[in-house]
């Protein structure tokens, strides 16, 4: 339960964080982040595994790239749902979905799946 908190208060700092950046993103109100990053967890979670079904070939044909625009397309049924946050294109939704998976892929170093910091310390062990 602790790890779920922890990686939606992430979210929550990474819309926010996005919403700085990326130029024709913006979320009204400070509350506002929590309740985008818990619909977008669960637009990931029921939406998006069908899309990358269903796209599954122009994923392979463009090597990848094609699933950042699967994610700005979760970022705007995102924002389609729910009214606080808008996108003014679809090209600053790809920025955003850009910049959400840098910050979550940057707070997964530190994050362990039981929601707690973990870091990893190497010692020398001298040969007798």
């Amino acid at each position: 339960m602790r790890g779920l908190l922890v990686r939606w208060a992430i979210g929550a700092l990474a819309l926010w964080i996005a919403s700085v950046i990326v130029p024709g993103m913006e979320i009204q109100g400070a509350g506002n982040f929590l309740l985008a990053a818990l619909l977008l967890g669960l637009v990931n979670a029921i939406v998006r595994p069908v899309v990358l079904v269903l796209t599954l070939p122009l994923t392979i044909v463009t090597l990848g790239f094609f699933l950042l625009v699967v994610n700005a397309l979760m970022l705007k049924i995102v924002s389609w749902l729910f009214d606080p946050l808008r996108f003014h294109s679809f090209g600053s939704a790809i920025i955003a979905a850009i910049v959400i998976s840098l910050v979550n892929w940057l707070a997964s170093f530190w994050i362990g799946p039981a929601g707690t910091l973990e870091v990893l310390v190497v010692r020398e062990r001298k040969l007798p």
